[in-house]
């Protein structure tokens, strides 16, 4: 059930946040990118399946595991100031898993957690490298954007199949995995340019705030409230705190 929900999800998503960047702009499809469209349906199945004090303690760990992207996103933006799309992704890459790798012997109480992805998101903006969009984008192919949607797709199964077997910890960790933002990324930097790419990535750290208030409350709220009030709960609040964070990214459209 939960990979035939990623298998309507993620390209019907990818297809949306690409239209999204080509009409307003990379980082305010990067700001879409932190919804919790993948994570949010493997938290719920979660529950349903293994229980409700399992679902808090994955939650906990998928809220944590935001922190390798950020990781990603540092380490993809400042490679991509000076090299192509395959070194600046092999950067992120190694940056997101060596990120993994440290929270997985690191295990923190729920809200102090929650502090620390908010110092290492708040951090990460400000060391994220500032560029002006300039030049006339490349005219892409009609096939670039169903390969997009095919190339998430492949590594959405890809990390769910090794995550299966690392067991619940590393799995909450892995469930982050920057999929839609390596995909467009990627794309973006080969076809539009490094700056894109960038501004898209700082759209992704932007919009993660959601992304982190939705598991706090889930992680916070499961074992007591149930699965169904937990998860509307969740979802109200995200989409307050989504719109919320818009006001940073008309910021960065004008910077």
């Amino acid at each position: 059930m939960i990979l035939l929900l990623k298998l309507l999800i993620v390209p019907t998503f990818i297809g949306l946040v690409s239209l999204s960047s080509r009409r307003w702009g990379p980082i305010v499809g990067g700001w879409l990118i932190g919804l919790p469209l993948t994570s949010g349906p493997v938290a719920f199945f979660l529950a349903l399946e293994q229980g409700d004090v399992f679902a808090s303690e994955a939650s906990t760990a998928i809220m944590m595991g935001i922190i390798s992207v950020f990781a990603f996103a540092l380490a993809y933006t400042w490679s991509a100031t000076r090299f192509f799309w395959r070194l600046s992704l092999l950067a992120g890459l190694c940056a997101y898993f060596a990120c993994t790798l440290f929270l997985q012997s690191t295990k923190l109480p729920l809200l102090i957690g929650f502090v620390s992805v908010l110092g290492v998101l708040l951090i990460t903006l400000l060391l994220m490298p500032h560029v002006t969009l300039e030049g006339v984008l490349l005219r892409t192919g009609w096939w670039e954007i169903p390969t997009r949607m095919v190339s998430a797709t492949a590594l959405v199964f890809l990390i769910t199949g090794v995550a299966q077997w690392v067991g619940p910890q590393l799995t909450g960790l892995l469930t982050p995995f920057p999929v839609y933002a390596t995909i467009l990324a990627v794309f973006t930097h080969r076809s539009e340019g490094g700056a894109h790419a960038i501004r898209l990535l700082r759209g992704v750290v932007a919009g993660s705030f959601t992304f982190t208030i939705f598991f706090l409350i889930i992680s916070a709220t499961i074992t007591n409230w149930g699965v169904g009030l937990a998860f509307v709960s969740a979802i109200l609040v995200s989409a307050l705190t989504h719109a919320f964070s818009f006001q940073l990214l008309r910021r960065e459209r004008r910077g």
